[in-house]
């Protein structure tokens, strides 16, 4: 049995960014509606365990709110042409856009996936990203009867939500081990000659929310979801799926992606650059 068992014609990888719900705040600790939202971020994490090593430290995802979802997708034609695209959500850069709200978010990405099934893939998507979207599109009342609908077992049909179902392929699942023997997203792939984290780290998106850098948000979204699918590509060529000439193939598609897509968006540029660096030193 393989590691990655099989590769649907249709492949998502994607990854989230979220920060400190101030309305989350309000609720959970009594404070005030002219409470600056900068405040009652403090707030938040001063009642879980601040400290002046770790000032930020990690919130439950429920109490979080989704700024940004990315997704690198793979489509494979019946006549076995592949074309990979990128996509994010928001498309604006304008935090009061309604496009850019928490619940247009996450209703879109999870209609999406209701719709479309593919077969998704993410690192700690299982742990973190799914329980999140699954705890917001709760907590916010979203209607998702396509998403939600599970098989009886999971290898009957696509299931999101199963720890065992290869319908959502987490990669740090596969590599990962116990505690601090787990590798980042960060170390996994630059060890492989992927980008990991360029200018900007998780602990950074909170303040760059503040200062309303939504664009940014987004930007970075996109190089984690590219760096999770190309980490997946090297995977599933591990386990069997694309063999050397396939998998140099499927990388090539990506680099095209980058320098297409890098017109409109430089910050692409950037990180092909970086993969131009890291491949070179790694090579």
């Amino acid at each position: 049995m393989q590691m990655i068992k099989f590769v649907h014609h249709t492949v998502w990888a994607f990854d989230a960014e979220w920060a400190p719900d101030p309305l989350a705040g309000r609720l959970l600790y009594g404070l005030d509606e002219q409470t600056p939202r900068a405040d009652i971020m403090q707030t938040m994490w001063r009642n879980n365990g601040a400290t002046e090593e770790n000032p930020n430290p990690y919130l439950k995802t429920v109490m979080c709110r989704f700024l940004s979802i990315a997704a690198v997708t793979r489509r494979q034609g019946r006549d076995g042409s592949v074309r990979v695209d990128l996509m994010a959500l928001p498309k604006t850069d304008d935090p009061d856009s309604p496009e850019a709200q928490e619940v247009a978010i996450v209703d879109r990405f999870l209609r999406a996936l209701g719709e479309k099934k593919p077969q998704l893939v993410g690192y700690n998507s299982i742990n973190a990203d799914m329980k999140a979207l699954l705890q917001r599109a709760v907590v916010k009342g979203l209607y998702q009867p396509q998403f939600a609908k599970r098989p009886n077992k999971p290898w009957e049909g696509v299931d999101y939500i199963a720890r065992n179902s290869d319908w959502h392929v987490d990669l740090k699942e596969l590599v990962g081990g116990w505690g601090v023997t787990s590798p980042s997203l960060h170390e996994m792939a630059t060890l492989s000659g992927i980008p990991g984290k360029m200018d900007v780290a998780g602990n950074d998106v909170p303040n760059m929310w503040l200062a309303g850098k939504l664009g940014e948000i987004v930007a970075y979204n996109e190089f984690d979801a590219l760096t999770t699918y190309l980490l997946w590509l090297r995977m599933a060529h591990f386990s069997g799926h694309f063999d050397a000439g396939q998998y140099h193939n499927e990388q090539q598609l990506v680099r095209e992606l980058l320098e297409r897509e890098g017109e409109q968006k430089p910050h692409l540029l950037q990180y092909l650059q970086k993969w131009n660096e890291l491949r070179a030193l790694t090579a």
